[in-house]
């Protein structure tokens, strides 16, 4: 069974306004019309001194400007836009208003703009936009065709290449997560989206590599690291997490290489369960989470110990698995016990691509690679903004600073 959970928008006989919707439309027009009224009032007022030549108050009002509709999420609203009259001289620069809630070439509310490339990354295709639109803001939406869609899609790729070149200088990133994301999409043989997402001394998230490659090569990881060292970030990071694709290691050591590693567990367990009996799964999962929730390292070791004399004998494959990485796995260890959670597993990254996998899957032999990288890019964009900032940020600064932890707690140096 799909578990996609995109529904197809079916072409409706008509759209039918329902009188909630009217009434709601009604006020917020008349909201819309009384703001503007005490914003012309206030400016009015700011002004209310200047005379002209004969005494008369030279800033007055001037009727209205033709009447527009704005696209809103309740559908078209009817304004007139109220405008001033300087009595000032010709040839003397005059004052002239600007409305803050209504400039002047605005068709579109902001939720408006932000919806139509939602709704294209979420996966409506553009032939069913003007359906789509008409359902959400109204039979009469006009300027909301499937064009739009193209237009902002060439914005976005430039948008995509600047965000490429940006200066890192000033930037410092104290922990990195990267991973290869794979699309449901017809791209050349093996590539997908090489991505890494940064934490700043502050604990906020945020993208900062995005690039279509060869997840297992140490060259596509190499090229990303040294571009972002020559754009700036020259200092490296105190931990990269990440799975076992040895090409980023590898890499990583060349650029970065006094960065600590700490494998992904998530990643870590699946690969595991992968070469066991599917009889043994739930029982071999939990002994894998009793190991990386061990409140200490040597709690930690001791289970890791349990789980290899359990299954050594019959399965040395999935030993031979976890054994490889394990002082990568308990790196973790030797930072604050607030950051574990974030920093044990490369979810940041795969909960923030969900919705790529989503919409190549709806659409799969529609994208080149280009598209592809670049609605992967506004994605992050969009969800960077609700990325859970790091618990107790304020000891990542202790992190920097080189101050040591041990099973997640500052170590206390005794008094000379």
């Amino acid at each position: 069974m799909s578990k996609d959970n995109v529904v197809q928008i079916r072409k409706p006989e008509r759209f039918i306004d329902d009188p909630l919707t009217d009434i709601l439309r009604s006020g917020a027009r008349k909201l819309l019309a009384e703001a503007l009224e005490t914003e012309i009032e206030v400016f009015l007022s700011e002004y209310q001194e200047l005379r002209d030549d004969l005494g008369r108050r030279r800033i007055v009002r001037n009727g209205y400007l033709p009447e527009r509709k704005i696209q809103t999420g309740i559908g078209p609203v009817s304004v007139k836009a109220p405008r001033v009259r300087d009595r000032e001289d010709e040839g003397i620069e005059g004052v002239k208003f600007t409305s803050a809630l209504l400039p002047p070439y605005l068709r579109k509310t902001r939720s408006i703009e932000e919806l139509i490339p939602w709704l294209y990354l979420k996966g409506v295709s553009t032939g069913d936009f003007s359906d789509a639109l008409g359902a959400l803001v109204g039979k009469d939406a006009q300027g909301l065709s499937s064009s739009t869609v193209s237009r902002l899609k060439t914005v976005w790729e430039d948008e995509y290449e600047r965000w490429q070149k940006r200066d890192l200088t000033n930037k410092r990133y104290v922990y990195i997560w990267a991973d290869g994301i794979y699309c449901n999409v017809r791209m050349e043989d093996r590539q997908c989206l090489l991505v890494i997402i940064g934490a700043m001394k502050d604990g906020k998230k945020e993208l900062i590599a995005l690039e279509s490659g060869m997840r297992e090569s140490e060259l596509s990881w190499t090229e990303i690291l040294e571009d972002l060292k020559l754009r700036g970030l020259k200092t490296a990071p105190e931990l990269a997490i990440g799975d076992g694709a040895l090409g980023f290691w590898k890499a990583l050591a060349k650029v970065y290489n006094n960065t600590r590693w700490q494998r992904c567990w998530v990643h870590k367990t699946a690969n595991v369960l992968n070469k066991l009996p599917k009889s043994l799964h739930t029982k071999a999962k939990e002994k894998l989470h009793d190991i990386w929730m061990a409140p200490k390292k040597d709690e930690a070791e001791k289970q890791f110990d349990a789980f290899i004399r359990t299954y050594e004998a019959k399965y040395p494959k999935a030993v031979e698995c976890l054994e490889k990485d394990r002082d990568a796995l308990l790196t973790f260890y030797d930072f604050p016990a607030e950051h574990w959670k974030h920093i044990r597993t490369t979810n940041p990254i795969e909960s923030a691509f969900s919705t790529v996998r989503l919409r190549t899957a709806k659409v799969r032999s529609c994208f080149s690679s280009k598209t592809v990288v670049t609605m992967g890019f506004k994605l992050c964009q969009s969800a960077q903004k609700r990325w859970q900032r790091l618990q107790c940020s304020e000891k990542l600064g202790k992190v920097i600073e080189g101050i040591k932890f041990v099973n997640g707690e500052e170590e206390m140096r005794n008094a000379a």
